[in-house]
């Protein structure tokens, strides 16, 4: 049975490399971006059909969960790999620090919305593009949707990466008793437009040194491809990996499960998800 794969972040870089991996494979395939023209570029090239979405908008992610769910009565991969770092304190459409919203509330509401379609599935992937950057990371639940008072971009990045894999850990264990599994992983320093919004970044990219040191975004995807298409789905369940290899997150928080599960909470109740992504571990049911 074709699978059907859904990508965000696949405009340029690791979602659109990841796209062009997946074309040759037997999947119906959805390409997620924020700029029309290269979305449908991507699209094109593929045979995939385009959504465009802002993720700085939770209405806009909200369309785009309607109209997935419309289209898509089975999800089998769901890649989160949409991102950025701002450069500076930049806020939502919905007043939230812009880092925390497109890193991770954007894909913590999608998976929400479209859980049931991926429990459809026999087999369902969510797979989440990481960052080393997430041992830099410090998330402090009491000032979860509060702007930090001293706005550093790159750590700002990494807590928001750190939650994406705390994200990957809580919903492993969740959906225990479904066909669910999830998994994140780093691709590895990529050469990107990534890094558009940051100058100093930006102008390593298109240095000498810069290309020695950077992987090619088609190499930064093939840990996407594998965590999506490895035969036994639960060996890599709740897992994160470095590249192509499986690894342990290196922060604190990512070892406190408690940790994890009131972060779960506290996100789904403000999204106000709590009873569309199952706020029960299997061992809370009764």
């Amino acid at each position: 049975m074709t699978k059907t794969v859904i990508i965000t972040g696949a405009s340029a870089g690791i979602g659109a490399a990841a796209a062009r991996k997946f074309a040759k494979l037997d999947v119906n395939l959805a390409v997620i971006g924020r700029s029309r023209q290269k979305t449908e570029a991507v699209a094109s090239e593929t045979g995939a059909k385009p959504y465009i979405v802002d993720f700085s908008s939770l209405d806009d992610i909200r369309r785009l969960g309607d109209e997935l769910h419309a289209e898509y009565p089975v999800v089998d991969v769901l890649a989160h790999n949409a991102g950025l770092i701002a450069k500076t304190l930049t806020l939502s459409k919905d007043g939230y620090e812009l880092t925390f919203q497109v890193n991770y509330l954007a894909p913590f509401l999608l998976t929400a919305l479209l859980r049931d379609r991926l429990e459809a599935s026999a087999d369902a992937r969510v797979v989440s593009t990481a960052s080393a950057a997430h041992m830099y990371g410090r998330i402090d639940l009491d000032r979860l949707t509060q702007a930090p008072e001293r706005y550093s971009a790159m750590r700002v990045y990494g807590t928001w990466k750190l939650a994406n894999i705390l994200f990957t850990q809580e919903l492993a264990s969740r959906a225990k008793a479904t066909s669910v599994t999830a998994s994140s992983f780093h691709p590895g320093p990529v050469a990107s437009d990534f890094f558009r919004n940051n100058r100093v970044l930006r102008a390593l990219v298109g240095s000498p040194i810069g290309k020695l040191a950077l992987v090619t975004p088609d190499k930064g995807a093939d840990p996407l491809l594998h965590l999506a298409t490895v035969p036994d789905a639960q060996s890599v369940n709740g897992a994160y990996f470095d590249k192509m290899r499986r690894s342990r997150p290196r922060n604190a928080q990512a070892k406190d499960p408690e940790f994890t599960r009131l972060l779960w909470d506290r996100t789904a109740d403000l999204l106000g998800v709590g009873d569309q992504a199952d706020s029960k571990r299997p061992e809370d049911r009764g």
